[in-house]
């Protein structure tokens, strides 16, 4: 006599969330802005004002951008305020700093304004795997999002997951 297989996964009450499925997509761009200095050190306002308004930036029409200077310059708060203003008006969103700080912040964004309802008294997984670069910062503020309002958090696989935060009762 042989006995139906059941998928006991897929009947539990678990929710799996999948950082990958949130992932944002679009171009990254890495941007030097040292080309736009003087000998690579030293930023001329006037000349740096031209630069950045005489760039075609509708090249990067929905890209992520993350600006930063590959050299020892030392740049003023207000040239990369400049950029990323006249960057945004084309791109998804900028910021300064590395392709992973960019990542990080826009993880931070979307994890910020998650709707938590459907986790609510829920044993969730945060999915461990992926394909796409999604910084570890992202799964600590995943989990600390959701703490108030899960049972329980695990990471990983449902068949194989590691337990994380349990609520009291």
């Amino acid at each position: 006599m042989k006995e139906e297989i059941v998928n006991r996964v897929s009947k539990s009450p678990l929710v799996t969330l999948d950082l990958e499925e949130l992932y944002p997509d679009g171009e990254r761009l890495a941007f030097d802005i040292s080309p736009w200095l003087l000998e690579g050190i030293v930023l001329k306002e006037r000349d740096f004002r031209e630069a950045v308004k005489n760039y075609n930036w509708s090249k990067h029409e929905g890209s992520f951008i993350a600006f930063y200077c590959s050299t020892d310059a030392i740049i003023p708060g207000w040239a990369y305020m400049l950029v990323c203003i006249e960057a945004s008006k084309y791109a998804s969103r900028t910021s300064v700093g590395s392709i992973d700080e960019l990542n990080s912040i826009l993880f931070s964004e979307i994890i910020q304004n998650l709707p938590l309802e459907q986790y609510k008294d829920k044993p969730i997984i945060i999915k461990g795997c992926a394909h796409k670069p999604i910084p570890q910062n992202a799964f600590v503020l995943l989990s600390q999002k959701l703490m108030p309002v899960a049972k329980s958090i695990m990471y990983g696989e449902a068949c194989s997951s590691v337990p994380l935060y349990k609520r009291p009762k």
